[in-house]
């Protein structure tokens, strides 16, 4: 009872801070760690159990993927390659050669999250200088997201905040159908990455129910939240969660 009350608890921080500045993943994962499951275990049973909670949000997104160019839609096609590619690497990784990648994977992550605000910053210096993406920006966004989606697929964390860089150099200046799009492809993402997951057994399905449910209510709670904590304080608290946790894992592994 007291693993799974672990979960449950990491499970609603991850879907409250997910609504409001992204990385729950750096709560979720290591709390399915530390509670004994296997690396590999935690992270497609994390990657499946996240995913209701990132469909409900892309439905809060729905008129303005409608507004958006279809061709961007064609996203969706290296997204879901890449996630399945993925998740296909992620279970034939050894789960002793997994472990030892796993802190630097959080690591890279929370960095990620840490640099956020200046990666936007610069994003909105290129779309200001730049009317129109060229051909090589829009060859590059499909390629870059083929590789998100690999990554998607195999870790996960922080692949909101490289979608959203994408789809700045190739000219999306409205940051709500953008983040609709990132929502979009993260489910794809996630989704594919989910199915072959839980087909070849990788998921623990009792954790799953549980993180899905406390996920979903967490993600509503933050929506609530948001204004009173503000995003630079819940990105604060998860990356100082992240570095913990780096540490934590490089000294378990």
């Amino acid at each position: 009872m007291l693993q799974y009350l672990v979960i449950a608890v990491a499970a609603l921080l991850a879907g409250g801070i997910n609504s409001i500045a992204g990385g729950g993943t750096l709560i979720s994962f290591p709390a399915l760690v530390w509670i004994g499951r296997s690396t590999i275990v935690a992270n497609a049973t994390n990657t499946v159990a996240i995913w209701p909670g990132s469909l409900a949000g892309a439905l809060g997104f729905r008129h303005e993927l409608k507004n958006l160019p279809r061709w961007l839609l064609l996203l969706i096609l290296p997204a879901l390659i890449g996630g399945i590619s993925g998740a296909v690497i992620l279970l034939k990784t050894p789960e002793r050669t997994f472990a030892h990648i796993v802190p630097f994977l959080i690591l890279g992550a929370t960095i990620l999250l840490a640099a956020q605000e200046v990666i936007s910053r610069k994003l909105r210096l290129f779309v200001e200088t730049h009317e129109r993406p060229s051909a090589a920006w829009v060859v590059f966004a499909f390629v870059f997201q083929f590789l998100v989606g690999v990554y998607g697929g195999y870790f996960g964390a922080g692949i909101g905040i490289l979608m959203l860089a994408a789809l700045g150099l190739i000219g999306l200046r409205d940051i709500h159908q953008m983040n609709a799009l990132k929502n979009l492809l993260a489910i794809c993402i996630n989704g594919i990455a989910a199915i072959y997951f839980a087909v070849n057994g990788a998921v623990s399905w009792p954790d799953v129910l549980i993180m899905a449910v406390t996920s979903i209510a967490g993600g509503y709670l933050g929506a609530r939240l948001a204004k009173r904590l503000g995003r630079r304080f819940v990105r604060g608290f998860v990356v100082t969660v992240g570095l913990v946790m780096t540490v934590a894992l490089f000294f378990k592994s």
